[in-house]
Parts: C-alpha cells; structure tokens; sequence
C-alpha cells in the first residue's frame, strides 16, 4: 500500500530534510511513496539551495509522486524578481540567507531553473481525503472558492475555527511551540519550527484513513 508523505515548513533546513526522507525510505521499506510538501522551503536557513535541489532530485527520481506546494516565502522571493519594489520586503523576512546559498547578490542572479521551478508551485492539493495548502483556509469560504491569500497567510480565523470541511486540512506556516505536529479533529499543522532549532516533520498517510497513521520527525 503507497504511504503518502507530508512535509513541514523546511526553510533551509538541509540536513533535517536529507534526514527525514531517509526515515520516509525506512519507513516505506520498498512499498511505493509519495510526497507533499507544504511549501516554505527557503529563507532563514542555510541551505535554501540544496532544499530546493534535493526535492527537484526527488521528483525527478518519482515522477507524478511529488507535490510541491507553493508558501508565502516563495511568493515573496517571486515578488521581488517581478519587481524591484519587493526586494526588501523579501530579504527582511530571510531572502539574504537564500541569495547566499546560491552565491549570487541580487534576486535576479538566481538561476533560471529555479525560479521556473518556484513558478510551478501549486496553491493546494486535494487527494479526496485531506486538503493539503501552506497556511490554511478561510473558514467563510467553500474549499473551493478560497483565494491565495488565505492558502498562503491565513492564521485567524482558522486556526481557531473547529468546523468540519469534509477534508482534513493539512497546513504548516504556524510554528508549533512545542516541536510537535498540532493534530486536531479537522486540520493538522506540520510546521514545527525546522528553522528555529526544533524538528522537521513528515505525517504518514495511508489510503482509506483521513487522519495520520504516523509522524517522522528530523532534529539534525
């Protein structure tokens, strides 16, 4: 049975990364997998490039089995190579640290292969039983009518809001004070702060079980 899993805010967190999906390979023990990934893989840590390399390294390696969502760090990096006036706005919130992974000083120095890649970023993943987007949803709003400011921003009202949406949401942006996933009965929150010393976390998914069968979690 495929094993679906889903990974937290990374935010150049490398070794955590290269660790936990050497656990998901454990964890799979040759059963077919798959991955989402929340989004928020650069800014703040010290390896945004080797992120962004690893998980291209993935798709490549399972073709069709690897969803990559798009975080508001990547809008922000994609804000300011289309215009000038967002540069600062980036760089306050880590984009320096992104710029020097990749040795270059200027946003459009980036290569062009990642940045085609950071325009293909999805806004959110429905596999039918779970709702997989970076921040969360507007509670207002049917799944299907949300905006991208909500996928990708949001914090209140959702995530105080315990309505049922007939999916699992499954978010990160939030870190988690504890370093633990925050599993409630209608959303699961995966960012668990990689980039601020604590844990990166994948949940383990199966068919046929909306909510998490297992967590993996990377500290180095």
């Amino acid at each position: 049975m495929q094993r679906l899993y889903a990974v937290g805010d990374i935010h150049g967190s490398l070794g955590k990364l290269r660790s936990l999906l050497a656990q998901c390979e454990r964890d799979a023990a040759g059963a077919p997998m798959a991955f989402v990934f929340v989004g928020d893989y650069i800014d703040r840590g010290p390896d945004s490039r080797g992120v962004i390399e690893t998980v291209m390294a993935l798709q490549a390696r399972l073709p069709g089995a690897v969803v990559t969502l798009m975080g508001n760090h990547e809008v922000l990096a994609l804000a300011a190579i289309d215009n000038s006036l967002n540069v600062g706005g980036w760089l306050l919130e880590g984009g320096d640290e992104t710029l020097l992974s990749y040795g270059v000083a200027n946003v459009h120095e980036l290569p062009t292969k990642t940045v085609a890649w950071l325009r293909s970023l999805r806004m959110m993943y429905d596999d039918g039983e779970r709702l997989f987007v970076h921040a969360g949803v507007n509670p207002e709003k049917p799944l299907d009518a949300q905006d991208d400011m909500d996928v990708l921003w949001i914090r209140e009202p959702f995530l105080s809001d315990g309505r049922d949406y007939g999916r699992l949401i499954v978010h990160g942006h939030t870190p988690t004070r504890t370093g633990k996933p925050d599993l409630r009965a209608n959303r699961l929150n995966l960012d668990t702060g990689a980039v601020y010393g604590r844990a990166l976390t994948a949940a383990v998914f199966v068919a046929g079980e909306r909510r998490p069968v297992a967590f993996l979690q990377a500290s180095e």
